[in-house]
């Protein structure tokens, strides 16, 4: 059986960026986890003391908080400043920017709309940045009951598939006067999903690896079960089936954007390892 990863896979800039600043910041804590893998975080406790706080008040003054990648809510972090927590902001930048537009489009008297899952941190990050509030769908079907300004501001969660995003703004543009749509999908993000879209259309089993509530790793599994039917999401490898290779000729593989290479290579090492045993 043939074996292949997709042309982009993996870490993102963001993610490597807030890995290099955790092993930079020894004996830290993150304030919620820092990326959605479970198994790099525990990594980063073993190996560089960095734990990890899911209540922001739980901080003394004069402790490190480390900043998750997906931001937090605007009140908390200024309350983190002003209690003398040494903060250590790794927001990814893509991240920043949909909180820098509400922000921005909301105090010009815009209604900010916001795609994406509303229980998301990076979601209620960007969303309390918006001085009069945001409203958050996740699909185009909720716009029919939505009451809105004549003038919206447009934004997507940094890990959205471009297709769902572009639905909205067709409803929204011929509805109303002015519609400003940002594109806050981030690169890697297209990439990740066009690369995974075109290995999918040629195997005959994929395997997605990613943490279960990693949102990006969600979207890419969603893509490769569009175009193979055989498709599995796994965090690592101790979720692999042998008889999902039993009669197949191409096993394709990605990975979301806060998946580690050691844990990639295990997998394909696991799969290499259940294929002679099949």
């Amino acid at each position: 059986m043939k074996i292949e990863l997709a042309e982009n896979y993996g870490f993102c800039f963001g993610v490597k960026r807030a890995i290099k600043i955790a092993e930079e910041n020894t004996n830290a804590a993150t304030y919620g986890p820092l990326i959605h893998n479970s198994k790099e975080i525990a990594r980063l406790d073993k190996d560089f003391k960095v734990g990890l706080v899911d209540d922001f008040r739980s901080f003394k003054k004069g402790e490190k908080a480390i900043v998750r990648t997906h931001g937090i809510v605007k009140e908390e972090l200024a309350e983190l400043h002003k209690r003398g927590i040494d903060v250590v902001d790794a927001t990814c930048p893509f991240v920043t920017k949909p909180q820098e537009i509400a922000q921005e489009m909301s105090e010009a008297g815009y209604d900010v709309l916001i795609f994406g899952d509303e229980a998301h941190p990076e979601i209620r990050g960007v969303k309390s940045y918006a001085a009069d509030g945001a409203k958050v769908i996740t699909d185009a079907s909720e716009l029919e009951n939505l009451k809105l300004k004549e003038h919206i501001a447009l934004i997507a969660q940094t890990t959205r598939k471009v297709e769902d995003y572009m639905a909205i703004a067709n409803y929204l543009i011929p509805r109303h006067k002015e519609v400003r749509v940002f594109n806050t999908i981030c690169n890697a993000t297209f990439e990740n999903q066009d690369a995974v879209r075109k290995i999918a259309k040629g195997a005959d089993v994929m395997i997605v690896i990613g943490g279960k509530n990693s949102s990006n790793t969600k979207q890419l599994f969603n893509i490769a079960q569009e175009n193979c039917n055989d498709s599995y999401h796994i965090e690592d490898e101790t979720e692999i089936e042998e008889f999902w290779f039993k009669n197949k000729n191409f096993c394709g593989i990605s990975a979301g954007a806060s998946t580690p290479d050691w844990i990639i290579q295990n997998v394909v090492n696991s799969i290499k390892k259940s294929v002679n045993q099949v």
